[in-house]
């Protein structure tokens, strides 16, 4: 137990700060047939929004290595949380433009997380509980969306959706204040003297391209993106227009996937250190979520409980990988060089995040099914994790 104390409260308040992030980011979907109509965009714009928030995403994680270095984690957390929160504000003007500039922000924001957090969770944990420790910390992804969707409606209710868009700006505010007093003892070993430049942003470049056997990983995680994102945009259309479901029904199966992928984060982060093989168990996620797309093309008259069995492992796998593959990359990353190999990563992760939604969106407006469209986006997915089934076992001192 001794050496869990230096991690638990890293852990505590990189997961706080990841739901808070996360929640931001869905704020405005939640929020959209309340503010679609004030705001003058129809509400199929919110896809542009968060492709918005993934492209800014993309290109600030770039710069988060020579970041992390120069602020230190924690500050540079902060920081996150703050952006987002501003561009949450900006939500609240009713304005195209202001919206568009709030999206940028949140990206901002949503970007360096993920290598901040990287950067010291990779410091402070014990090496063999590292995909269990990243794990835990991811399921602030799937939380922050469970957030949302709890506590946003009641807020619209009660004073407007403008008041609940400042009520998770003033959230991300109070988080960033209330960590201040954990940066002394968490950014030790931050160099304050680190320039940053626009060389800065091809650092994650430079760190993938020297490690040539984490591109199948990092492959794999673009198309696993791109499926998780078709999931979550297109699920309840799927079971409303095609399997017959009311908007109830279809949302409480949403509901069960998004509970399923909490536990497949920690489940896969535990199988992931007990085995000492993290790819062999990403491949089992990879072909797992890809015969659960393919197998529900075919779920049409298949009874409500298997039905619910199916998503729950399809959410399960779909979004519980990203805890064990950052925990992988941070292991592999150079010495001093986690958060560049992070933002590097989650560069190609977010590609898949953008390409997902358009493609099958893409698929649908030709005229194929949404079952069609499933099984595209789950094909490239399972090969990946064949792929990485075969991965060697990793030699041992």
């Amino acid at each position: 137990m001794s050496e869990w104390r230096g991690v638990l409260m890293p852990v505590a308040a990189m997961l706080a700060a990841q739901a808070l992030l996360s929640m931001a980011t869905v704020t405005l979907p939640v929020l959209a047939p309340a503010a679609a109509v004030e705001i003058g965009a129809p509400v199929a714009w919110i896809g542009l929004f968060v492709a918005i928030i993934y492209a800014s995403s993309m290109a600030s994680g770039l710069a988060s290595g020579a970041l992390v270095r120069r602020w230190g984690a924690l500050r540079l957390a902060q920081l996150c949380l703050l952006s987002a929160g501003a561009g949450v504000a900006l939500l609240s003007t009713g304005q195209v433009a202001g919206v568009a500039t709030g999206a940028v922000l949140m990206g901002m924001g949503y970007g360096p997380l993920n290598p901040a957090s990287s950067h010291l969770l990779n410091r402070v944990s014990p090496p063999r509980h590292l995909s269990k420790i990243f794990s835990l910390k991811q399921t602030g992804v799937p939380l922050g969306g469970v957030l949302a969707g709890a506590l946003l409606p009641p807020l619209v209710l009660w004073g407007g959706w403008r008041v609940a868009a400042l009520c998770v700006a003033g959230a991300c505010a109070l988080l960033a204040a209330a960590l201040q007093p954990l940066r002394a003892g968490f950014d030790v070993d931050r160099l304050p003297a680190t320039r940053v430049g626009l060389d800065s942003l091809a650092e994650p470049a430079r760190v993938a391209l020297a490690d040539r056997a984490s591109r199948p990983l990092a492959l794999s995680s673009f198309f696993f993106a791109a499926l998780q994102l078709c999931l979550g945009t297109y699920l309840v259309a799927y079971l409303t227009a095609q399997q017959g479901y009311d908007l109830v029904q279809a949302g409480l199966t949403l509901a069960v996937t998004q509970g399923a992928g909490i536990a497949g984060r920690l489940l896969s982060g535990a199988l992931a250190d007990r085995s000492g093989r993290p790819r062999v168990v990403m491949g089992a996620m990879g072909c797992t979520m890809g015969a659960c797309a393919i197998a529900s093309a075919f779920a049409g008259h298949w009874p409500t409980p298997l039905l619910l069995l199916l998503y729950a492992v399809f959410g399960a796998s779909a979004i519980g990988w990203n805890g064990v593959y950052l925990a992988e990359v941070a292991r592999r990353a150079p010495v001093g060089a986690v958060s560049a190999a992070t933002a590097a990563a989650l560069f190609v992760t977010f590609g898949g995040v953008l390409a997902g939604p358009p493609v099958f969106a893409f698929m649908l407006q030709s005229g194929l099914s949404y079952g069609t469209a499933f099984v595209a986006v789950a094909a490239p997915a399972l090969l990946c994790g064949l792929v990485l089934l075969r991965s060697p076992r990793p030699a041992t001192g």
